[in-house]
């Protein structure tokens, strides 16, 4: 998700800038409420990340491999018309909350806006801890969201908006250490979940429309130090720098071209290979820096130890529309390549396109194929050896020139994570068709890169976001199989755009919230068959969760709209002569937890 006229400035008690050091220790009493410390806390391991335990949720996508898919089956497609809520949290705070809660042996963590993480009990939802982080009082963002947390050790890790990560007390919510990630004074700041790995904690930061050349940094979870740092950019000397043409009035485009790593990876524990993706290039108009532009617009491959990357694939060159490839593709084994099965990578990506990609030895990563998931006006075609496409260039945008191009910068889908349930074979995809922009591109001579002001290449009143067919509507939930390629079932949502990450269980169902009628629904996993639904306080673009306490199952989801989402949807709402399209949708977090009523 992009910056679009969400400028934050931060105005909450702070003891005051960050220095740009690389760690350091400082007690966070005055910044934590403790209200109960927490017992018995059961430390967070790797083989138990590795496990990932049904009864728990560990990870921001469930399980290494992110399949936000739960084994779970209690609640089921034969009982959930009994779901009701048992307890809720307000977060006392607005705008867009969109963190997964981690639930670890019935404590539950979750992130809000402004960097606040709550502890509560994950049974009862009263109140451990809250830790609010001292972000700089003239700190201005354009997300002031959180993706989510890491645990490891007896620790939760959380990055901050002011590009810091932070090691805080699992049981008590102290801050413990913390180290400078990102410069935040040029546009570098940090909405994403970090991920941890075999002791290293794991996060990139945003930036992209800001000249920010994009890395991946990991912090050693004792100590707070840097461990290793990993630009998406290759600089000279390294492969992949030669793809940044030296010409033009920008020679060293690569200083500032973007590929931010703002969403957490995925993780092969068998081959013990990080896999991550890379962002939108910098400023967004490809002619303004020629070349494929590895490895803007890529998933990686990764090794954790030192962060040196083995293995690339880009899903499109010289990206020029802001299809970041921010999500990393779930790890898939088993999948069907001809007649040979093969450990796949399995990704729809922002382009409207869905990938089946083959992780071979040593982080290699072939192509299998792709499919159109939402229409694409800019690719002709793809190679059916290699899947690099062919443009279209009346729908490539170019500087000077007012330019529309299908799906939207948003992308046939954005960040909110698919999902892959092992039992039905089945992806399941929230979609976004029928929407479209245009925009003009602009040389910026009057600004500079990596200042900390806005350098994306387009003026954004300027930018235009419509619906393609006005007689239909926008948002979608999709059921791919993942061996026949073919999609099984479509739910189309109407006159809505659809933020809500999804959710798959073992009981043969798929939660998702996300539309602008503040509804979370549970569809048969199978058929699409809408179950259950049930009106929440606002909008949920965070991911559901569940787990079991006690031998109970529940189904957790935070509520709060904001950043993109309802921006989008006001402009949508706008220009929608049907009177379908809700306008109105409100804001405010609050944490959900639904469970089937006691026998």
């Amino acid at each position: 998700m992009k910056p679009f006229g969400f400028k934050m400035k931060y105005l909450s008690c702070c003891i005051g800038a960050v220095g740009l050091m690389s760690s350091y220790s400082v007690a966070a009493a005055n910044l934590t409420t403790l209200n109960k410390k927490i017992e018995n806390y059961k430390t967070v391991t790797h083989e138990r990340l590795v496990e990932a335990a049904p009864q728990d949720w560990l990870l921001p996508k469930g399980n290494y491999e992110g399949w936000m898919f739960s084994k779970l089956k209690e609640i089921n497609s034969k009982n959930v018309k009994q779901l009701k809520p048992v307890w809720t949290y307000s977060t006392n705070l607005d705008s867009g909350h969109e963190a997964p809660a981690l639930v670890n042996d019935g404590v539950m963590f979750v992130s809000t806006p402004y960097n606040n993480v709550i502890a509560l009990d994950a049974k009862t939802g009263q109140l451990y801890w809250r830790y609010k982080h001292d972000n700089p009082a003239d700190l201005s963002v354009m997300h002031n969201t959180s993706r989510g947390v890491a645990l490891w050790g007896d620790k939760v890790y959380a990055a901050g908006l002011d590009g810091t990560l932070n090691a805080l007390d699992a049981k008590t919510g102290e801050r413990l250490c913390q180290s400078q990630i990102g410069d935040w004074s040029i546009g570098a700041y940090i909405s994403s979940a970090p991920l941890a790995v075999k002791g290293k904690i794991m996060v990139g930061p945003s930036g992209g429309e800001y000249g920010v050349r994009g890395f991946l940094e990991a912090m050693d979870a004792d100590t707070c130090e840097t461990a290793w740092k990993t630009y998406s950019v290759p600089g000279p000397g390294e492969p992949g720098h030669e793809t940044w043409k030296k010409q033009g009035k920008r020679p060293d485009a690569w200083k500032y071209g973007g590929g931010s790593m703002w969403m957490p990876g995925n993780y092969d524990a068998e081959a013990d290979m990080l896999y991550w993706g890379v962002g939108n290039g910098s400023p967004w108009l490809g002619d303004q820096r020629p070349g494929d532009n590895l490895y803007v617009a890529s998933a990686l491959a990764m090794n954790p130890d030192d962060g040196k990357i083995k293995g690339h694939y880009q899903y499109h060159y010289n990206d020029s529309w802001d299809w970041a490839a921010m999500n990393a593709p779930m790890l898939i084994d088993g999948i069907k390549d001809g007649g040979k099965k093969v450990k796949g990578l399995v990704s729809p990506q922002r382009n409207g396109y869905m990938y089946w990609l083959e992780r071979k030895a040593e982080g290699k990563i072939g192509y299998l194929e792709g499919k159109e998931f939402v229409d694409n006006n800019a690719f002709k075609s793809l190679d059916p050896k290699t899947g690099r496409p062919t443009y279209d260039y009346d729908h490539v945008p170019v500087t000077g020139k007012r330019v529309d191009y299908c799906p939207s910068l948003w992308g046939g889908k954005n960040w909110p994570y698919e999902s892959y349930n092992p039992e039905t074979g089945m992806m399941y995809v929230p979609a976004n068709d029928n929407l479209c922009n245009s925009f003009i591109g602009k040389w910026q001579d009057d600004i500079e890169p990596a200042s900390g002001q806005f350098w994306a290449g387009i003026d954004i009143p300027e930018l235009d976001v419509y619906v393609a067919d006005p007689s239909k509507g926008v948002g979608q939930m999709q059921a791919w199989s993942v061996n026949s390629r073919e999609k099984v079932w479509q739910h189309d949502y109407g006159k809505t755009m659809n933020w809500g990450p999804v959710l798959s269980t073992s009981g043969n169902l798929v939660f998702s919230a996300g539309t602008n009628d503040r509804m979370l629904r549970a569809f048969d996993a199978k058929t699409g068959e809408v179950l259950w639904e049930f009106p929440l306080n606002s909008t949920a673009i965070a991911p559901p969760v569940s787990y079991e306490v006690d031998g109970k199952q529940y189904i957790a989801i935070t509520a709060g709209y904001g950043v993109d989402a309802h921006w989008t949807n006001g402009v949508l709402a706008a220009k929608d002569e049907s009177g379908e399209w809700i306008t109105d949708v409100p804001e405010g977090g609050v944490i959900w937890v639904f469970a089937l009523p006691d026998a």
